[in-house]
């Protein structure tokens, strides 16, 4: 039963040791670890979970088993030449022996001096031939046992040849002592028995031993017996190990000499072949965003990124695989890799919410129109509204401005229609576009008696862009200055021109004060809303958009919003941008309490999480949970818009270089407000103020009081607050007088605009300029040791004062401008020489001064800005 160790085994598999042992346990295979010995029936059940599949070594086994097969053959007829050299010295050992029989007994007969004297070879001898005769002593004794006859003929055939090598070598050493005269040579001998026996036992698997074995020509037994000398030499050896008890088996004695790859049984793993990476010349095409790094590039292209970064390295090109790069460039790198770059189309996720299908016209049905007040400041836009409504509104505006977008309904014959009163200050642009955004018809208030002011020429730049009927009101015709020609003069140079002009915009002069010409208005109004066949579907889930925002103390983020298609019910839930909620309240233009809003219809609704931006547009949903993911993408993508803004604008070497040499100074602000939409136009008028020298910063703005928080900000980042229509709380106003933070409170935007320019002003780096103070010519040179050149000089006109600035020329050039270092009188230091002295000048680092030269004093002057 053939035994084989699992290291073995797994380096002919070419696998893991550790496997083998962790498999062999699991099934019932009990083995402790690399070093242990399994059966075949273990070794089966290796080959046949380890082993490779028999196709892949299928040709290389049948060649090994033809190189074995030639080689047996080749030797057994090496085996048979040698059995009849050892038939024919049969007769020449028994000459031997007889020879050696007649040497003993002469001998004997020697005196007793030669005896001793022999006594010494003697034992060699005996001893030798001891040794030798130990294992024929065990095979005497075993003789009737060797018969057996179940050996196959493989191991009869080796175990032949096994033989024959072992009695050649005892044979051959018979003769040899038989013909040795003294005792170094009988231990020689000795030793190169013991080697061969060595070499006969390492051999018992067979191998390439039979070379060496059969090299000897030497006389041997005959056949039949060596047949049994094998066996009975197995028998001893496996006697002697179970005496010693070094080692458990025969495989487990350690080999000197290393195991043949060839020999007969070694398991054979054949090499997997390594099949290299095939070239592709084909052409990919890969999607790129616009901005990325090497190594997301390197992943596009399926590439190392080691080997993009080198191939940009063998260009010239010095970077790292997270650097970023844009798609100009990564396209550039992927010609260079087969790969055709094509950029890829961003996908707004908002827009694609925010997109609706058409609507059937079968469901819409007709809405009051939506109109939007607009014009320059002061122009009577307010006080035009609060005739049509017949209330008071303009008393209670500061300075006369309309600080907050307002939305009122109004009944005429019967029939809505919607105003949104838009303030008319630049400052208000963006309040003004979302208005214009929202709206069916704008109304252009043009004062009769000022005309047409760049304000106007926004406004309609605006109406024009959101596509809205112009309806050109002339108010102030009550005035003694008005002069209604004029306007119309003046709008058709931006294409509005009247119809008696043969135009097609609508003029309607009124008056605000005396309420003349309201009517014809808003007859004109309900007429223009006809022609455009206004249509909203009332059934489907309300959208429309926010006018205004604000955080109220008691009720918290509250929102004006117009709804514009479907209709919004109290408990609906809604999201507006990033806020999100249900809408636990509505009340309308009059305050009152209101269970739904119906297209056209603006309402205040209560119960956002937050207060949203003015502008957005807003959606009711199913759920709760719908709106609070829309509400996550409108952070993400805003999250990702601030990065990648930021990103833009940060340039690391622009930065560092400008703070090095001081050239940006930054004007800290907080902005708090009482609604959104004041925040985001005082912003931007603060904004508008920074400079090459002074940039503003707004670093944080706010809906509501000014709070604690608010001033402890200021306090670390030495930021100014700008309050507008707000006041701070008592907590906050005493930590900004302990603070020392500068708090400024304000009701009209002209105002902190004034403010904050001065501000900016002391900020500015001063302003010098040059002012001459004398002249001066140079009349002769003297040198002085540690002094340099000295310039004696005479006043012209003005004078010379100590630390002024020289400018030197000579034939109309100048050859120095700098410090004048010394100022002197003689020998004596002076302060300053008037005109027609004379004096010795000495020049900053400058001695190249020669007579006749020129001198011009100066000193720089600060100039206040």
């Amino acid at each position: 039963m053939a035994k084989m160790k699992i290291y073995e085994i797994a380096k002919s598999l070419n696998t893991k040791s550790s496997d083998l042992v962790k498999a062999l346990n699991e099934n019932g295979f009990e083995v402790k670890s690399h070093n242990s010995n399994i059966e075949d029936d273990a070794i089966a059940f290796v080959l046949k979970h380890f082993a490779p599949k028999k196709e892949d070594t299928k040709a290389l086994k049948q060649n090994e088993i033809e190189k074995v097969e030639s080689k047996v053959t080749e030797e057994v007829r090496e085996v048979k030449v040698t059995e009849k050299k050892v038939e024919e010295s049969k007769i020449e050992v028994k000459t031997a022996e007889l020879t050696n029989e007649s040497k003993q007994k002469n001998e004997n007969e020697k005196k007793p001096e030669e005896k001793v004297k022999e006594a010494g070879r003697n034992n060699n001898r005996n001893s030798t031939e001891r040794n030798n005769n130990r294992n024929n002593n065990d095979r005497n004794s075993n003789r009737n046992k060797n018969n057996s006859q179940n050996n196959n003929e493989r191991n009869n055939n080796r175990n032949n040849r096994n033989n024959t090598e072992r009695n050649n070598n005892r044979n051959n050493n018979r003769f040899n002592n038989n013909e040795r005269k003294s005792p170094n040579s009988d231990r020689r001998q000795q030793g190169n028995d013991r080697n061969n026996n060595r070499t006969q036992n390492n051999n018992r698997f067979g191998g390439n031993n039979f070379e060496h074995a059969i090299s000897f020509d030497t006389p041997s037994f005959d056949k039949g017996n060596s047949r049994k000398n094998d066996y009975n030499n197995k028998n001893s050896r496996n006697d002697k190990n179970r005496n010693n008890k070094k080692y458990r088996n025969d495989n487990d004695m350690p080999s000197k000499k290393e195991k043949d790859p060839n020999r007969k049984g070694a398991f054979i793993m054949p090499k997997p072949v390594v099949k290299e990476p095939e070239t592709e010349d084909t052409i990919k095409t890969i999607t790129l965003p616009e901005t990325m790094t090497i190594r997301d590039l390197a992943d596009k292209m399926k590439q190392p990124a080691a080997s993009v970064v080198k191939k940009l390295f063998l260009q010239g090109k010095m970077v790292s695989i997270n650097q970023e790069i844009s798609f100009e460039e990564a396209e550039e790198i992927a010609l260079e890799f087969n790969c055709i770059a094509e950029l890829e189309e961003q996908v707004d996720v908002i827009e694609e919410i925010l997109k609706e299908d058409e609507e059937d016209e079968s469901t819409l049905e007709k809405r009051p129109p939506v109109v939007c007040v607009m014009g320059h400041v002061d122009h009577g836009k307010t006080s035009l509204l609060d005739a049509i409504r017949q209330t008071s509104v303009t008393e209670k505006e500061a300075g006369g401005i309309t600080q907050h977008i307002g939305a009122y309904t109004v009944n005429v014959n019967g029939e809505k229609i919607t105003f949104l009163d838009t303030p008319g200050h630049e400052a208000f642009t963006s309040m003004r576009m979302r208005g214009a955004k929202s709206t069916d018809i704008a109304i252009l208030v043009v004062a009769a008696d000022d005309g047409v002011m760049p304000q106007t020429v926004e406004a309609i730049s605006h109406a024009k862009a959101a596509e809205v009927e112009i309806i050109v009101a002339i108010n102030k015709i009550d005035k003694p200055g008005a002069n209604i020609e004029r306007v119309k003069q003046e709008l058709s140079e931006y294409e509005l021109i009247a119809e008696d002009w043969g135009g097609s915009t609508v003029f309607v002069p009124v008056s605000a004060k005396t309420k003349e010409g309201l009517d014809q208005l808003l007859e004109m109004i309900l007429l223009t809303a006809e022609v455009s066949e206004l249509k909203a579907n009332p059934n489907r889930k309300a959208r429309g958009i926010v006018i205004e925002a604000q955080l109220d103390k008691g009720r918290g983020p509250v929102a004006t919003i117009l709804v514009q298609k479907g209709t919004l019910h109290v408990g609906d839930s809604i999201v507006i941008g990033s806020a999100h909620g249900k809408v636990r309240a509505m009340v309308d233009d009059k305050g009152r309490r209101v269970k739904e809003a119906t297209p056209s219809t603006p309402v205040e609704i209560l119960g956002l999480n937050e207060v949203p931006d003015a502008g957005e547009i807003f959606m009711a949903t199913e759920n709760d949970k719908e709106a609070r993911s829309i509400a996550e993408a409108y952070i993400k993508q805003g999250r990702e818009k601030l990065l990648a803004e930021t990103k833009s604008k940060l340039s690391l070497d622009g930065l560092f270089s400008q703070i090095q040499a001081g050239n940006i100074k930054e004007l800290n602000l907080i902005v708090k407000a009482d609604v959104q939409g004041s925040v985001e136009a005082v912003k931007q008028s603060l904004l508008k103020l920074s400079n090459e020298e002074v940039a503003i910063r707004i670093i944080h703005g706010g809906v509501g009081a000014i709070n604690e928080s608010d001033v402890t900000l200021a306090s670390a980042s030495n930021a100014i607050i700008i309050g507008f229509n707000v006041r701070p709380d008592p907590t906050a106003k005493d930590i900004a007088e302990r603070e020392k933070v500068d708090l400024r409170l304000y009701k009209v935007i002209y105002n902190a605009i004034e403010d904050i320019e001065a501000a900016m002003k002391g900020m500015l780096d001063p302003v010098f300029e040059e002012k001459i103070i004398g002249h001066a010519e140079v009349r002769q040179t003297f040198k002085a040791s540690g002094v340099g050149m000295i310039a004696g000089s005479y006043v012209l006109d003005g004078k010379i004062v100590r630390g002024c600035k020289a400018r030197v020329t000579r034939d109309g050039e100048v050859i120095f401008d700098g410090d004048l270092a010394s100022l002197k009188r003689f020998k004596d230091d002076v302060k300053e020489v008037a005109s027609g002295y004379e004096c010795g000048l000495v020049f900053e680092k400058f001695n190249d001064i020669k007579e006749e030269d020129k001198v011009e004093l100066y000193v720089m002057e600060e100039v206040p800005r």
